[in-house]
């Protein structure tokens, strides 16, 4: 019984990332979420007393697995690389996981409603750039632009492959791809190697 509960539970919460991630929270409708996972509204409402409650456990997968992800990143990389890296990971794990979009769509649209999506990677990227030190090249203004400038980065690829979704297009890693040639150029400007011992800038995967 508890492991049909928790399957029930897992329909639930994908078919609702996926309702959300296209329409919002406002238009998305929990009629539509049951009929795509193939449960009775009384089933969801066993589970989720509200579409809130339903928003709030989607944000809370979709946070996970950016704290997952973020985790998997070398930290042993020269800083800026290792920022580079973790933003197309970001990247590439925003066109795969439609929890993870779901979650980044809800944190604007519902900013008290779970956690908040940014909170996963940015204090990460912020702590990372402080540990380099002004003789490193990097003065304080411009670890904060840095810092910026990244955040700026992935949330416009998010809303790319959000465009690209809504018009029913697989994002086939494109943006990630567009995302790598950008980091490339500033890179570049930087005058950061692309590799060193720790590891370099990840290769964007391709969707699963």
């Amino acid at each position: 019984m508890q492991e049909r509960a928790a399957r029930t539970r897992q329909a639930l919460v994908c078919a609702a990332a996926r309702e959300f991630d296209r329409n919002g929270y406002a238009a998305s409708s929990l009629a539509r979420i049951t009929r795509s996972a193939g449960i009775s509204v009384g089933a969801l409402t066993f589970h989720f007393a509200s579409k809130e409650d339903l928003a709030a456990e989607v944000r809370v997968h979709g946070h996970a697995a950016t704290v997952a992800t973020v985790a998997t990143v070398p930290r042993e990389s020269e800083a800026v690389l290792w920022v580079i890296s973790l933003t197309l990971s970001l990247a590439s794990l925003l066109e795969e996981d439609v929890a993870v979009r779901a979650a980044a769509r809800l944190t604007r649209e519902q900013p008290d409603g779970g956690p908040d999506w940014t909170s996963a990677w940015v204090p990460a990227i912020r702590e990372r750039l402080g540990q380099l030190r002004q003789d490193e090249g990097l003065p304080g203004s411009a670890r904060a632009a840095l810092a910026a400038l990244a955040t700026h980065l992935l949330t416009g690829v998010e809303a790319e492959i959000r465009q690209l979704v809504s018009r029913d297009q697989n994002p086939d890693g494109r943006p990630t791809a567009r995302l790598a040639r950008i980091w490339d150029l500033i890179r570049q400007g930087l005058g950061v190697a692309q590799s060193d011992p720790g590891g370099a800038a990840p290769t964007p995967r391709r969707p699963r």
